[in-house]
């Protein structure tokens, strides 16, 4: 057995009249992300690490930015998506795990929630997700709240 090991990165400002989205859900919040889709920093870091695993680039290549297909899309049809990729160049998702970086709103209610709604979409098993959350301490522009950030970790399988 083949595995590979990726990881992702992202983060997106935060702003006021939009609503918020991580892991796959909506998050009761004042403020939301600032992006192209619906910005969900969770789902795009775990895009790249799952990309990045297959060394079939990133998200901004197969989902740009500047096509109005991706904008305002769920960001799981860009998980889905991702995963189809990986099938087909022959790959199966074994784990991921997803740390996201926010001072405000405190992320623990919403954890299982996320755990599910990835599994889901990733079509692996819950015990197969994990997700985190922390803080920065109010240091940086986490702290500051001006945006929220996410890294994820993700193995794959050669099948």
């Amino acid at each position: 057995m083949k595995i590979k090991v990726g990881f992702g990165y992202d983060v997106h400002r935060l702003v006021q009249g939009r609503a918020l989205f991580l892991g796959g859900i909506r998050i009761e919040h004042s403020h939301g992300l600032l992006g192209h889709s619906d910005a969900d920093v969770a789902i795009h870091a775990i895009c790249d690490a799952l990309l990045g695993a297959a060394s079939l680039r990133d998200i901004g290549y197969h989902f740009p930015d500047n096509s109005s297909d991706f904008e305002n899309i769920d960001s799981k049809i860009l998980l889905r998506r991702t995963v189809d990729l990986l099938q087909q160049n022959g790959f199966a998702v074994g784990n991921v795990d997803c740390t996201i970086c926010a001072e405000r709103p405190k992320l623990k209610d919403y954890i299982e929630p996320m755990r599910e709604c990835l599994a889901a979409t990733l079509g692996i098993a819950v015990d197969d997700v994990s997700v985190k959350a922390t803080t920065t301490e109010k240091l940086g522009f986490v702290g500051h709240e001006e945006g929220i950030a996410a890294y994820a970790v993700a193995l794959i399988e050669k099948i």
